[in-house]
């Protein structure tokens, strides 16, 4: 059977984490597809910075390995994190039904929501978020079923996605690996991304929570085109032509507020 790219490319991520390096030669074998196949993957993959490409083969990038470990994540951009946190919460309003991905900046919402006098419904595929949440009387939590691998604190799959259908989400709030104009949010884990997918079909609007260092950055799978968000809230201000390409999508930009805005 015939494996789609970002399949297979989520293989190669897997063998990768398993051996640390591996030759092309190695790794046709074990995928089932020509060399010349896996060079424009791997060479693709380098350029998104989640390996390293050898004399014949790829060894893990650190970076990469980190940016897979959740605790790694939520250490990394914290304050920016927080920062984002605050503005999102500024489009939930009381008794709302809010949908929070497993990501690192979704959960400091989550921390932020959590001391906030509102009551809400909140449904998320994270773990940490979950057990976050849960503190707020409050608060009706609902997690997601579905697998929870040793990598990840979020659930993955699609095995839990029917109780979606007792409720009605007004916002999906929602980060990725990278988040270009061109492609939207991105991630090069196949088994996440297909659960985020039908996580911003069922939201009446999908937020973007994504800290600047994401941005102009791509992975290997899209889970929500730029016609599907309709905001992007980030920590710093980004350049005008990207402004103006948000624009043309009719995506809102939300950035901090400059100090002399602040003064106003």
């Amino acid at each position: 059977m015939k494996m789609f790219v970002s399949e297979r490319r989520n293989k190669i991520m897997n063998i990768l984490y398993e051996k640390k390096r591996f030759t092309v030669k190695e790794l046709a074998l074990h995928i089932g597809v020509s060399e010349a196949t896996l060079r424009t993957d791997l060479n693709k993959m380098e350029e998104e910075g989640l390996l390293i490409r050898t004399h014949g083969g790829a060894i893990l990038n650190d970076e990469s390995e980190n940016e897979t470990s959740f605790s790694a994540r939520e250490k990394k951009n914290k304050q920016e994190k927080i920062q984002i946190a605050k503005k999102a919460f500024k489009f939930i309003e009381e008794k709302q039904c809010i949908l929070l991905d497993a990501s690192s900046t979704a959960l400091e919402l989550a921390r932020y929501i959590k001391n906030q006098p509102i009551r809400l419904t909140v449904v998320t595929s994270g773990v940490l978020t979950a057990l976050e949440l849960k503190e707020n009387p409050d608060l009706t939590v609902i997690l997601l079923g579905g697998v929870v691998t040793n990598r990840s604190t979020s659930i993955e799959g699609t095995l839990g996605l029917s109780i979606l259908d007792h409720v009605n989400v007004d916002i999906l709030f929602t980060s990725g690996n990278g988040f270009s104009v061109e492609n939207g949010l991105t991630d090069f884990n196949l088994y996440e991304v297909s659960l985020k997918k039908e996580l911003v079909k069922k939201a009446s609007k999908t937020i973007a929570i994504v800290d600047s260092s994401k941005i102009g950055k791509s992975s290997s799978a899209v889970f929500a085109t730029p016609e599907d968000i309709s905001t992007l809230i980030t920590d710093n201000p980004v350049d005008s032509d990207i402004a103006n390409r948000l624009k043309q999508k009719n995506i809102d930009l939300i950035t901090p507020t400059l100090p002399s805005e602040a003064s106003l």
